[in-house]
């Protein structure tokens, strides 16, 4: 099957960006060796969704360097890169991508990764998943099982195995300790902001951000947002993470009390309409919108359509939405996901360790998919230790090991 991509011709800089990326993806680079040498994927076909940008891109060539025949298609239409797109296809990996398509047209190129009749699938937000259940399960057949990137994603699949309906094992990559630990806390907290500074060029330092959600995810952009100078306050509807969210040092409180407060809203939930007509009737003049979760639901667009007597675009990935009264709010990256809608998404060293674990998960699913049932399957701890070894000695840093002794120690009931 013949790739869709915007142009060709872009290819020499998506060369360029794939480069720059491996030369910071050390662990990436040792799976990549292991996988030369092994070819665990050898004459089959995986399928990835995944946001398609310069640091996807050298996982998927990783994947191919495994044997593996690869497709590969986005997972948001605004963080598609072309001219990344176009480089992949040089290098012999079939891509039906393009940077901001319609809504049709980013369907049909996640269907056609799909005909392809993958043997894995590496799969983002759930996407995959669901339109191989609710649209083609006929192409499910030869699918052996796959990793699952996000929290959205995870939250989706776990819906489809508890009423039984989900195709195959699917290993919650999102879940293992070097993803949410390191990914989700400190790669979201800094790829956030780096995308709301180089969208608004504004300052930080002596606003209030308001984070909604206090998950890995929000505790990386609130951490990130005090480093900046910012007066946090942190919503949510978990009361252990409030209690948690207060303990760390940040104000806790309603979203409809915060709304008053808020210069920035920065929603990382995985739920939809979080921030809504009632908070939105309370916000000040001139407070900026931003969502760090996979879909566009966070912010109700439709209630802030419905407020505003005018939308304009006044700044690449600034939308401003003018209400009766004046005051005027500022969406940003059309409501999706801002880290990457709006900038380049996680740093390299911090996607590194990320897509090692789903290179070593996929293959882990590969070798042991036939003694596995139709669920949710944990990281196997070996795994992530294996990436955070490969990630110290990348840096340079020893650790202690324990003594047999201490080992038996830890085991026993006895007190010495």
């Amino acid at each position: 099957m013949k790739s869709i991509v915007r142009d060709m011709n872009l290819a020499k800089n998506g060369h360029l960006k794939i480069d720059w990326v491996k030369e910071h993806m050390p662990v990436l680079n040792r799976i990549r060796e292991e996988f030369e040498a092994t070819q665990p994927f050898k004459g089959l076909k995986v399928a990835i969704c995944l946001h398609l940008e310069a640091k996807t891109a050298y996982l998927a060539k990783v994947v191919q360097a495994a044997g593996a025949d690869v497709y590969i298609a986005g997972s948001n239409p605004l963080s598609t890169q072309d001219d990344v797109c176009a480089a992949l296809v040089e290098d012999g990996i079939t891509v039906f991508a393009k940077h901001k398509p319609d809504p049709e047209e980013f369907k049909q190129h996640l269907l056609m990764t799909l005909e392809v009749e993958p043997d894995l699938i590496i799969d983002d937000g759930g996407d995959f998943v669901t339109l191989l259940h609710s649209e083609r399960p006929d192409l499910i057949k030869n699918i052996r099982g796959g990793c699952e990137e996000t929290t959205t994603g995870v939250i989706r699949d776990k819906a489809l195995e508890k009423t039984g309906d989900l195709p195959f094992p699917m290993i919650a990559v999102n879940d293992g300790y070097c993803k949410h630990l390191f990914d989700n806390r400190y790669g979201t907290g800094q790829s956030v902001w780096d995308s709301i500074l180089r969208t608004t060029n504004l300052v930080v330092a002596g606003k209030t951000v308001v984070v909604v959600g206090y998950g890995w995810c929000g505790r990386g952009v609130a951490m990130r947002a005090k480093g900046l100078g910012a007066k946090v306050i942190v919503t949510e509807v978990d009361s252990i993470k409030a209690i948690e969210a207060y303990m760390d040092g940040y104000e806790v409180m309603s979203l409809t009390e915060a709304a008053k407060h808020g210069d920035y809203f920065i929603a990382v939930t995985g739920n939809q309409y979080v921030i809504s007509r009632e908070h939105l009737e309370n916000m000040k003049d001139g407070a900026i919108l931003a969502n760090a979760g996979h879909f566009d639901v966070e912010v109700n667009k439709h209630d802030l359509a419905a407020l505003a007597v005018s939308k304009r675009e006044v700044r690449a990935n600034i939308e401003e939405y003018l209400l009766e009264d004046g005051r005027k709010l500022y969406l940003l990256a059309e409501g999706r996901l801002v880290n990457l809608g709006a900038g380049d998404g996680h740093p390299a060293e911090i996607m590194d360790m990320t897509f090692a674990l789903q290179a070593v998960s996929l293959a882990y699913i590969n070798e042991h998919y036939k003694e596995m049932k139709n669920s949710i399957i944990t990281v196997p701890y070996e795994l992530d230790q294996k990436v955070a070894n490969l990630k110290l000695e990348a840096l340079g840093i020893k650790i202690d090991s324990l003594t047999e002794a201490q080992k038996d120690y830890l085991q026993s009931w006895k007190i010495d």
